[in-house]
């Protein structure tokens, strides 16, 4: 698996094209750290993203609520956006399409930065990324919204007092070893024998029902994978071959 561009990452499957499933993916370490990711994900970060009408049971409706509710009940050192677009722990350099899915699609990819906004001693000294933050120079919540602009192929996350190259490609897992993706997401490191074995446990027969494909995943596909994993099982077949892909003819 490589990159294509800066949010798209190509992904390889094996599928079966008789019972018109996936039976796994190769994947290398952008799509890998881009799932373990989804763990530093905030639940009103995923309730924004697949909307609230697309959520299964009713935290949906809970967001609805909290964005609905006019700011005469919050409270004045509270802000709403706290919980409505809360940030996310990315893991690094490898995260970046995660990145692409966490931001609002209409200010950019830029990450959101905030300052006093009081005009107090101390203009543009102080700066967070939590707007339940204090400033140090008048006590007054720091919810100005300022932008901040990262320099390119910045390594978010990766460690400063690293001094291997591999150390510093940023993200969770290394970069060397190419990563076994399941249907149901569980990830596990490819060999062999492994593909071997998993072939007699999904009792597989016919070497010749066994299609490789390859596809792309950006960032339509990072939400309904994101938006799968909360709803099946087979969330690679789902997302890939989908449900109209499984009535047809695999070629």
């Amino acid at each position: 698996m490589e990159n294509t561009s800066r949010n798209v990452i190509t992904l390889k499957l094996l599928v079966d094209k008789k019972e018109k499933r996936v039976l796994f993916a190769e994947a290398g370490k952008d799509f890998t750290d881009f799932l373990f990711s989804l763990l530093s994900m905030p639940v009103g970060t995923i309730i924004r993203l697949l909307s609230t009408n697309g959520m299964v049971g009713t935290l949906g409706k809970v967001y609805q609520s909290l964005e609905n509710l006019s700011e005469t009940y919050i409270q004045s050192n509270a802000s709403k956006d706290t919980l409505l677009k809360p940030q996310s722990s990315v893991l690094g350099g490898s995260a970046t399409l995660l990145i692409s899915l966490t931001n609002d699609p209409t200010t950019s990819n830029d990450q959101l930065l905030y300052s006093c906004s009081n005009k107090c001693l101390y203009p543009n000294k102080y700066f967070t990324d939590d707007t339940r933050a204090i400033c140090p120079g008048c006590n007054r919540l720091m919810s100005k919204e300022l932008t901040y602009v990262a320099p390119p192929d910045t390594q978010l996350g990766s460690s400063s007092s690293s001094s291997s190259g591999a150390d510093q490609e940023g993200g969770l897992v290394k970069g060397v070893v190419t990563y076994m993706i399941m249907d149901d997401l569980e990830v596990k490191p490819m060999s062999t024998i492994s593909s071997i074995a998993l072939l007699n446990t999904f009792n597989v027969n016919e070497v010749r029902s066994l299609q490789e494909k390859i596809v792309s995943v950006g960032i339509n596909e990072g939400l309904r994978l994101l938006k799968a994993s909360l709803q099946t099982k087979t969330v690679l077949t789902s997302v890939f071959l989908g449900e109209i892909d499984r009535k047809k003819p695999i070629n």
